[in-house]
Formats: C-alpha cells, sequence, structure tokens
C-alpha cells in the first residue's frame, strides 16, 4: 500500500478563477492565446477607466493568476497596454502598478499612448522626463499607432482590436478556464479518494483463524472493498472520459491552439496524471487481490500444520503384565498411527514447496514450517524406534519374570516338602544337599547373572528382584545347616514357611532425612533494619546534593561556560527535573523525621503517613524522567559533564545518579517490608503496614502516570478526568444497540487489543502502538480510541464462556465493552475499582435524594446548549439516547438524578415525571 500511494501523483490546484473571477470578468486584463517574440505570452491590459481603483493586492491576484496558466519553464511575457483613450496620469499610474505588482519575467512593456493631440503631447513630454526611471524597472516601448504595434508582434498573434486576426472572445475563455480548473478539482478529488482506499485496504485487519471457512471473499468487510473499489474504478474511468472531451473542446476550441500547445496545457498533464493513477490503481489492486488469494491459502496451510502436530500417540501402550500378545497388539497399533502421520506430512510438506514455488509472499513461514514437519518425522522415527525397544524388552522381561517367577515357587516348596527325619543321617542330609544344588543348577539364566546385573537390565523387576534376594538368602541358609548337619549329625531345628515374606526395603539414600542443614538464624533485626534506613537516607541526601552543587550550580560557573552548549543552560529544568525540590524536603524535613525515630522505631510509619502527601513530588519526577534522558543522551558527550565529575571524583556518570530517586522510592518498600517482618505484635505494626501500603500505592500511581504520558490523540484535557487509578491491556469485543456500525466491528473476528486507562470520572480505551525509537529510545505510545464518562456506565462482572471475561456497558447498554482480562486476579482487581467508583456516584445521588428542593430552587436549562427542537427531538428518543443527552446540570440537581427519582415533581413552571410503561424521562418545558 505504501508503494502505491508513492506512485499516485501529486495533483495541485494553483490559484483558482473564482478568487479574481470578478476582475477577470470585468476585463481587467486576459489572455488572447498570442505569442510575441521567443513564444513570448501577451497579456493585454485593455481601456479601463477603473483600473486605477483596484486594489493592489487584488491586481497582484490577476497578474499572478494569468502568469501561472502557462506552465512552461523560464515563459517570457509581453503586455500591451492600452491607454489611446486615457491621459498621462493614467499611464504613469498603470506602468507604476505594474513594476510593483507583475510577478513573472516580464519581457516588453507596449504602450499604446493617448490618440487625441493635447494628451498624446503631455504623454510624450512626461514619458521623456520619466523614461529613465521606467527603464530601470522595466523595458517600456511608446507606441504612436497600432500599426507601430505589427513591428513588435505578429498580426497573427494580435486580435482584431489591434489589428490582428486571432479570434478571441473573453466570454468563451472564462467558461473553458472554469471548466478546466473545476476539473483539476476533480482530479485532486479522486486522487485523495484513492489514497484514502488504499489507506483503508492496510489498515484492514484480516482474521488469523480459518473458522471463517466462508472465506476472506465472502466477508462483509472484504464485499465492502470491491463495492469501494469498483465504485472508484468507475469514476477513475468516467472522469478520464471528460477529460479527453475536455482535452478534444481545447483543441479544438480554436485553430490558433495549436497541437505543441495542447500536448502542454494544464488539461492533458491532468490526463497524463489519471492515467498513471489508473495503472496505479489497478496493479495496487491486483497485487492485494493476490495477497488476500494467498492470504487464505497460508491461513489453510497453518490449520493443517497443527492438526497434524505430533499427538501423544506413542503414550498409549502400557506395560501389560499379563501376557506379551497384549504388548505385541499395542506395538502393531503404534505402527498403524505412526504410519497415517507420516502420509499426513508427506502431503503438507509437499503442500508447502508447490506454495513456495508459486511465489507465495510468505515463502520464509511457509518454507519453515516444512522442516519443521520434517523435524517432526524424525522425531517420530526416532520415538518410535525407541518405543519399540523397550516394547521387545518388555515382551522379554515379562518371559523371565514368568520363568523366575516358576523357579522362585518350585524352590520354595522343594525345601518345604524335605522331610527333617531323612537329615538325621548322613546320607538323608547329603541326598537333601544334592537336590538342592541340583534344582539351582537348572535356575533360569536371568537369575544366575546376579541381582546388580538385572537391576540394571531391568529397571521395572525391582520388586521380583527383592523376592528373588530372599529365596536365595534362604537357600543359603538351609545349604549351611544341612553340611553342618552331614558333618556333626546335628539334629536341625530351623522349618521353612512355602512362601517367605519379602523382606523390608531400605530406603533409598533419595529420600532419607537431610541431615546437616543449616538454618540460618535471623542476622537482622529491627534496630538494625531502622539503622539502615536512616543511613542510606543521609547517603541520598548527601548524593542529592553533590549532584544539585557539582553539576546544577556549576552550570552558572563562568569558568566552565565554554565547556557548556547554551541550549543545554536553558534546559537544567529538564535535565534535572524537580530534584531541589526532592532534596529539601529529604534534607530539612523527613530526614530528621527518620533521626528522631531511631531510639523509637514503632513511629516510623506514623512518619510515612505524615509526609504522604510531600512523596507526590516523585510522580512529577517519574513523568519529567523521559526527557532528562533524551536530553541526556544528546549531550552525554559533552565536555562539562566530564570536567564536573573529574572534580566531584564519581565513578559514575550523572546519568546514574539522576536514578537515585526513582531508585530510592523502591528502596522504601524495601525497606518498610523489613520493618514489617520484625514487628509482629509490636507497637506501631499497624501504622507501618498503612506506610507500606501507601508507598506500593505511589509506585503504582507512578507506573501509571507514566503510561498516562504516552497517550496520544485525546482532545481535551486529561487532567480533568481525574487521577488515574488503574491501567492495563485487555482484550475487548465491541457491540452496539443500534446505530451506524463501522464495517471494521461488523467483520471483526478476533477481539480488539486495547490499553485501559481507568479515571476517577472516565475510562479510556486506547490502542497500545508499538515501541518506536532504537535501543534504549524505545517508547511506547497509546492512540485514544473511546471515552466512557463513569456517570452512564455499568458492569457485569460474569460473562457466560469465561471467567476471566466481564461487561462494561455505556447508556444503558447501547454500547457494551466485553473486556477479557490476562489472568483473573486482574479482573477481579478491576471489578472492584470500578464497584467502588459506582457504589460512590449512587451514594452522591442517595444523598441529592434524601435532600429536599427548596420552593425557590430553579431548574435552569442551558438554551444555548440545547435548544427547543432538540428537545422536542428527545422527547421521541428511546431511554438510553434520551438519558445520555439530557445530562445537564440544573440548579444542583441531573437529569440522572430525576431519572431515578420516580416521583412527580414541580418546580415552577417545569414539570418532571416518569411515563409508566416507557421507562425515559420526559420533559414538559413551555409550550412543548
Amino acid at each position: 500500500c505504501f508503494l502505491f500511494l508513492c506512485l499516485l501523483p501529486e495533483v495541485t490546484v494553483p490559484l483558482s478563477l473564482k478568487e479574481v473571477g470578478g476582475y477577470i470578468e470585468k476585463q481587467v486584463a486576459y489572455l488572447s492565446g498570442g505569442r510575441g517574440e521567443d513564444s513570448s505570452v501577451i497579456i493585454t491590459l485593455p481601456e479601463c477607466s477603473a483600473f486605477s481603483d483596484i486594489p493592489e493586492e487584488a491586481l497582484a491576484k490577476v497578474f499572478t493568476y494569468l502568469t501561472l496558466i502557462p506552465r512552461q519553464p523560464g515563459v517570457k511575457f509581453i503586455i500591451i497596454l492600452d491607454r489611446r483613450l486615457d491621459t498621462w496620469a493614467s499611464i504613469k499610474t498603470a506602468l507604476a502598478r505594474i513594476a510593483a505588482s507583475f510577478p513573472g519575467n516580464l519581457h516588453l512593456v507596449l504602450v499604446l499612448r493617448p490618440t487625441s493631440f493635447f494628451h498624446r503631447t503631455v504623454t510624450d513630454i512626461g514619458f521623456r522626463f520619466s523614461q529613465e526611471d521606467f527603464m530601470l524597472k522595466m523595458p517600456v516601448v511608446m507606441l504612436s499607432s497600432v500599426t507601430d504595434l505589427l513591428r513588435y508582434i505578429d498580426e497573427n498573434q494580435l486580435t482584431s482590436e489591434f489589428g490582428g486576426t486571432l479570434d478571441y472572445c473573453h466570454s468563451d475563455w472564462i467558461v473553458l478556464r472554469t471548466a478546466i480548473e473545476s476539473f483539476a478539482v476533480t482530479v485532486k478529488d479522486i486522487a485523495q479518494m484513492l489514497q484514502g482506499f488504499g489507506t483503508e485496504l492496510a489498515e484492514t485487519e484480516l482474521p488469523d483463524e480459518v473458522g471463517c471457512e466462508a472465506g476472506l471473499g465472502d466477508s462483509t468487510e472484504v464485499r465492502h472493498l470491491q463495492a469501494s473499489f469498483f465504485s472508484l474504478y468507475f469514476t477513475l474511468l468516467c472522469i478520464i472520459l471528460v477529460a479527453k472531451m475536455c482535452v478534444w473542446n481545447l483543441k479544438y476550441f480554436d485553430e490558433l491552439f495549436t497541437v505543441e500547445t495542447v500536448k502542454q496545457s494544464l488539461c492533458f498533464r491532468l490526463l497524463a496524471q489519471l492515467r498513471d493513477m489508473e495503472s496505479a490503481f489497478d496493479g495496487f489492486f491486483e497485487k492485494h487481490h493476490l495477497k488476500l488469494h494467498q492470504y487464505l491459502q497460508l491461513l489453510r496451510y497453518e490449520q493443517s500444520f497443527q492438526e497434524v502436530r505430533i499427538p501423544s500417540i506413542l503414550s498409549h501402550v502400557y506395560i501389560f503384565s499379563c501376557a506379551s500378545q497384549q504388548v505385541r497388539c499395542g506395538l502393531l497399533f503404534i505402527f498403524s498411527m505412526c504410519l497415517s502421520k507420516r502420509f499426513l506430512f508427506s502431503i503438507i510438506i509437499l503442500h508447502g514447496h508447490q506454495l513456495s514455488a508459486g511465489h507465495h509472499y510468505a515463502m520464509a513461514l511457509i518454507m519453515q514450517r516444512c522442516n519443521e514437519l520434517r523435524h517432526y518425522c524424525d522425531t517420530l522415527n526416532a520415538a518410535l524406534k525407541t518405543k519399540h525397544t523397550r516394547l521387545l524388552q518388555t515382551h522379554q522381561l515379562l518371559l523371565c519374570l514368568g520363568q523366575a517367577q516358576t523357579w522362585c515357587d518350585d524352590g520354595a516348596y522343594l525345601l518345604a516338602n524335605q522331610l527333617v527325619d531323612k537329615f538325621q543321617s548322613k546320607d538323608g542330609a547329603q541326598a537333601a544337599l544334592r537336590d538342592i544344588e541340583g534344582f539351582l543348577d537348572g535356575a533360569p539364566s536371568m537369575l544366575s547373572s546376579g541381582p546388580d546385573v538385572l537391576a540394571i537390565e531391568y529397571e521395572a523387576v525391582i520388586t521380583s528382584q527383592l523376592q528373588h534376594a530372599a529365596v536365595q538368602q534362604m537357600i543359603q541358609n538351609r545349604q549351611a545347616s544341612l553340611r553342618k548337619l552331614a558333618d556333626k549329625h546335628v539334629r536341625p531345628v530351623q522349618l521353612v514357611a512355602p512362601r517367605p515374606e519379602n523382606p523390608p526395603r531400605s530406603k533409598s539414600p533419595l529420600f532419607s532425612p537431610k541431615h546437616g542443614t543449616d538454618i540460618s538464624a535471623h542476622t537482622s533485626s529491627r534496630p538494625h533494619v531502622m539503622r539502615e534506613l536512616i543511613e542510606t537516607e543521609r547517603i541520598y541526601v548527601e548524593e542529592l546534593l553533590a549532584v544539585l552543587l557539582g553539576y546544577r550550580a556549576e552550570m552558572d560557573n563562568p569558568a566552565l561556560s565554554g565547556l557548556l552548549p547554551p541550549i543545554l543552560r536553558s534546559k537544567r529544568d529538564i535535565l534535572f527535573g524537580n530534584m531541589p525540590e526532592i532534596y529539601n524536603f529529604h534534607s530539612r524535613v523527613f530526614l530528621q523525621d527518620l533521626e528522631g525515630c531511631l531510639e523509637a522505631p514503632e513511629g516510623v510509619g506514623a512518619c510515612f503517613l505524615e509526609r504522604k502527601e510531600s512523596f507526590q513530588m516523585y510522580e512529577c519526577y517519574c513523568q519529567n524522567k523521559p526527557r532528562s534522558e533524551a536530553l541526556w543522551r544528546q549531550f552525554s558527550d559533552c565536555s562539562f559533564f566530564q570536567e564536573c565529575q573529574k572534580k566531584l571524583e564519581h565513578k559514575l556518570g550523572l546519568d546514574s545518579y539522576l536514578l537515585k530517586p526513582i531508585q530510592r522510592l523502591t528502596k522504601y518498600q524495601l525497606l518498610l517490608k523489613e520493618l514489617l517482618k520484625y514487628s509482629t505484635d509490636c507497637e506501631g505494626t499497624s501504622e507501618l503496614q498503612g506506610a507500606l501500603t501507601a508507598m506500593l500505592d505511589l509506585l503504582k500511581s507512578v507506573n501509571d502516570s507514566m503510561h498516562q504520558i504516552a497517550i496520544t490523540g485525546y482532545e481535551g484535557e486529561i487532567c480533568e478526568l481525574g487521577r488515574v487509578l488503574m491501567q492495563g491491556s485487555f482484550s475487548v469485543w465491541i457491540s452496539h444497540k443500534r446505530g451506524p456500525t463501522r464495517m471494521k466491528e461488523l467483520a471483526r473476528f478476533k477481539p480488539m487489543q486495547r490499553h485501559l486507562f481507568l479515571y476517577e470520572r472516565a475510562l479510556l480505551f486506547c490502542k497500545k502502538r508499538e515501541e518506536h525509537g532504537d535501543g534504549c529510545d524505545k517508547t511506547p505510545s497509546y492512540s485514544f480510541k473511546h471515552c466512557l464518562k463513569m456517570t452512564a456506565v455499568g458492569i457485569t462482572e460474569n460473562v457466560k464462556g469465561d471467567v476471566k471475561k466481564f461487561e462494561i456497558w455505556y447508556s444503558g447498554r447501547e454500547e457494551v465493552y466485553v473486556v477479557q482480562a490476562p489472568t483473573l486476579e486482574v479482573k477481579m482487581a478491576w471489578l472492584n475499582e470500578l464497584r467502588r467508583i459506582l457504589t460512590n456516584q449512587q451514594k452522591m445521588l442517595r444523598g441529592l435524594r434524601d435532600t429536599p428542593v427548596n420552593t425557590g430552587q430553579r431548574i435552569k436549562v442551558q438554551r444555548s446548549i440545547y435548544k427547543l427542537q432538540r428537545l422536542e427531538m428527545l422527547l421521541r428518543a428511546p431511554e438510553g439516547e434520551l438519558v445520555e443527552y439530557l445530562k445537564l446540570v440544573c440548579g444542583g440537581l441531573c437529569f440522572d438524578f430525576l431519572y431515578r427519582l420516580q416521583t412527580l415533581q414541580k418546580v415552577d413552571s417545569k414539570t418532571v415525571f416518569i411515563v409508566p410503561g416507557r421507562k425515559c424521562v420526559q420533559l414538559l418545558y413551555g409550550r412543548i
């Protein structure tokens, strides 16, 4: 769109005929179309008795208008001054006025002197004595007759009144000039319309959801833009046709208008500009239409991309402990799902390459999506291999666990079935020992490798491994006892249970209690924090004094005047802000108050609360900080600051010390929190909590005011809205009950992003602009959009569908704003503040209702604001519109109060009442 606006030619309309029409119609001067030597344009000043009465300004406009008609560069002019029936005094006056008022390159002035003997003689004598004066200003030739005029100008370039053959009609010339100038204005208007249309196209917000499957071409806003395009295009073609007819009339208006002259005329230039506009407009709309089509393709491609993202298909298969057949089925299920996803990936990647091959404007984004899909394919393949390996391990583990479980059961059964009576003989003990050794030789391979290897290879079998360890321990104990019996023939007394209990699992060191954790005791105490507060306050005051004396006061030092730019000396208040005021407050008042609380820390909270209003000066300092930083960046390399820093022996520059007030303001709330931490159940705790709240509110107020100064486009005085209470960014939907609705609001498929500012008397809706500038110069700005007076605002706290949404409605739901907060906490904070404002308004109205109306009280309606005709129209208006427009302050009562009164009152000749069945206020005034 920017390229299209650059291609549109700038159409300018010079001085118009309407501005000098009265004098042109009187034929004070005219352009006959004739040309003199070197193609000089001839301007004729015929006999005019009222020439001397024409004001100088009007005559200068006439000459300027006539000299602007020929547009050739370096054109010269010849003036024919016809004074054959006049006197020398008139000629002298006319020449003087021409010399003073003519703006062009005057080549020659041909004067036809009076024809009567007396006046001719006087003219000759007067011109002889004044010739040198005139020749210094302009070349003047005094002619005796019309015949002498032919020596300077060809008769074909002279009109009939000068003996020439050039046909000229002044009335036709005026008609033609009026038509040409009207055409120029029309061309200028159509250029502005095209620029506005291009701007509207550029500002049209396209939907970022494919949910509007009707397509971009079927949306209401796009249909409106298409209708505007065809209307503008038809208008442009009509104007081009009119321009061609105008050129044809100009070409054949007179045979003396040669083809070369017509080509240089204003009409031809305007026609060429129209053709350029037509070409630029056609090219722009074709590109814009192509971009819309590609945008729709991109939306559909993005939807396909989002739909084929890797789902959690790899977690759908669980480890089954019952049978390996279910594991095999899960593996086949994963293979089938992954195969379908990989096929979809291939299709979308192919589609992306096709879009890129068609030179799509979002080629980079599409290729990025294709690369992401390839990465997804690789990730899917790797995850599939990992899952396949894990499932095979699971299958093998299930088989091994089954074998181990069977072996353990057989071992326990073997031990339980060995008869103790047979152990009394050596042969019986040896036989039992051989049975156990044979059983151990037949153990599964996974059990023979040892518990450590098993735990590493199969972490999931930790419970079975513990059971295996318990069984092995039992077997080893039995082996030892049997060997003893075989050697000593000692009767054993130990019995084995069929299935031993699992030994208790030892706790992992990761879950054991932590030892050696040093719980540091509080190193600070209430007096310590108090001393820190006072000591840092003294340092802060000393630093402020050093800045004011070492920099600000040095600006008046004559010895350093050569190092200081003059413009910087005049802007010291911008650079330092109200730092002197802050220093005076802290050095003379606040530091002394804090020092008085050194032995009585319980009074610190009261000290802050007492000086609460004085801390508002920091808000002024913070609001000036952006201007101060901009000025510092402009002059930071100034040798004056370097010299001052050297004298003060500061390691940091001035900009670091200019941040001290802001840093100190933040430090206060931290120190107050520390004091409150060590002041539980102590005297002055409530005041300390109040001081902390006050400082936090001050920080919030400063932050809000910093955003407020970035509001642009608000025509009124923002200070009249009261103090800014809250501000923040929200998603907003707007709906109107009736009335004209902008196309952007009808076709909006997504919420508007608005930054809301809540004041005591109004609610502002602004649009946050992108930060502009480079580096640290970046600052946000807020463009003003809407203003809602709090006297006509209502809220609905809950909106169906989203707990973070609430409604702000205006003028009896004439306008409804659905606001979505970023979090539920932000929503509740805003609702509490809005509820507080509305509650205060209701209390005020209730107080007015309870106040009796004196018999001498009069309701004075300002007739200059609302005339009687306006009142008649408002009587027939709907409820919301009537209440909106009848908010006039009337002798201490307002129409909002009368609207809620619901009773009939008479005050003098004015009556206010409620009509049953129609909720609107009726005003009977006078004879209405």
